[in-house]
């Protein structure tokens, strides 16, 4: 899970727990220019990651790292999927996060510009 934490124009994603060690990360931070959308879709949660660059994925029960495909870069820490939400990113390492959250809609809300 991951919690996201903001202060004025930066945004913190913590991810929590034992997720650190799936996913060889313990935070990404940027700013809030770089967030293009952010949304729940689970068919994105149904599709291939792509090529798994560092991270762990056990199939249809956990992912969490990163993943590219087709010239794009994901970090990915999900396990409950209902509770995940999807932000589109730009000028940044990352193009999108898909990360599970305790609350997706507080968190849709918080990023919201």
């Amino acid at each position: 899970m991951v919690t996201i934490n903001k202060n004025d124009n930066i945004v913190r994603f913590e991810v929590q727990g034992f997720h650190k060690l799936w996913a060889f990360t313990n935070h990404i931070t940027l700013s809030m220019d770089n967030i293009v959308s952010v949304r729940q879709d689970p068919n994105v949660l149904n599709s291939w990651g792509g090529l798994r660059l560092l991270g762990t994925s056990i199939p249809f029960i956990f992912k969490a790292g990163t993943y590219r495909k087709k010239g794009k870069t994901s970090f990915w820490d999900v396990f409950r999927k209902k509770n995940c939400i999807i932000v589109e990113l730009q000028n940044t390492n990352y193009d999108q996060l898909v990360i599970e959250v305790e609350n997706p809609e507080a968190a849709m809300k918080l990023l919201e510009k």
